[in-house]
């Protein structure tokens, strides 16, 4: 990345420069001194030099290193949208985000590093939105570290912003509410949440859409991210999702719980243009409607 210095950030160090007008994390920062380049007008720097009007300021970026244990994989993959530092996925149910310990392949995360290899793009995988197994919908990915520092930030401060829609059991008696419920894991469970008041605090917001004889069709959008929010958000007032056996849930409609993320709407962390990205509801949940 290059930057021409201007006369308002004469004076500062490069460390502050880019700390303060590109935001700059401290890991990126030491990750660039210790495997990166800084240049000033083609000559290398430390991040301590003082700035001069028209320098030409240049940062050389280490080389994107996939984990030892990532495996590509060729994989039909649903890329919704795609630039030199961003891809967005729309992941069907029953692949996970990333590979586990006991589930080393076939993840969205696979597929897309075999992407990268079948077109040469020389990047790793940086999840910033995952989706469990069984949840369908966007997947927001940068292709290398500085994006998703940028966008790990913008999530926490809330500026990432996805909609799910949800089949719940039952029919819910107000037309738009609000659970706010703390969320913490079950003692018996490695998996399994639960509200309970020692947990941490838990928003989801929700809008009926449309009532079925068994089922309700909502909308939904979170303030916080908690593991398992909505299928225990819902859960906990009685109306789990359609499929969501692990919390209550019947699985003669649906085999796996019915939420799918339709919507997702950022700020690109370089172009500042904001992008809104959506995906249609998948085949299982369209057939239960």
């Amino acid at each position: 990345m290059k930057w021409i210095i201007h006369s308002e950030h004469v004076g500062m160090t490069i460390r502050d420069y880019l700390k303060e007008n590109h935001r700059f994390s401290r890991r990126i920062l030491i990750a660039v001194k210790q495997e990166g380049k800084i240049l000033i007008n083609g000559n290398p720097q430390t991040v301590r030099y003082k700035l001069e009007q028209g320098d030409l300021l240049e940062i050389s970026f280490p080389k994107e290193q996939i984990g030892e244990y990532m495996v590509k994989e060729q994989m039909d993959l649903t890329i919704v949208y795609e630039d030199d530092s961003i891809i967005v996925v729309d992941k069907p149910a029953g692949i996970a985000t990333i590979p586990s310990h006991h589930h080393p392949t076939g993840t969205v995360a696979n597929g897309i590093l075999g992407y990268y290899d079948k077109h040469n793009i020389p990047y790793t995988v940086h999840v910033v939105t995952r989706l469990d197994r069984d949840t369908s919908g966007l997947v927001l990915i940068a292709k290398h570290r500085y994006c998703h520092s940028l966008l790990s930030a913008a999530q926490k401060a809330g500026k990432v912003k996805r909609k799910y829609k949800a089949l719940v059991e039952g029919s819910l008696e107000e037309d738009n509410g609000t659970i706010d419920a703390p969320i913490d894991r079950k003692e018996d469970s490695i998996i399994e949440r639960m509200v309970k008041e020692t947990g941490k605090r838990a928003v989801t917001h929700f809008q009926v859409e449309k009532r079925l004889p068994l089922h309700t069709l909502v909308n939904i959008h979170l303030d916080t991210g908690r593991t398992h929010q909505i299928r225990v958000h819902f859960s906990h007032i009685n109306h789990p999702l359609a499929g969501d056996d692990l919390y209550g849930g019947k699985t003669e409609h649906m085999k796996r719980h019915a939420l799918h993320c339709y919507k997702i709407g950022f700020e690109h962390p370089f172009t500042k243009k904001h992008i809104e990205l959506e995906s249609t509801l998948p085949g299982d949940m369209k057939e239960l409607l």
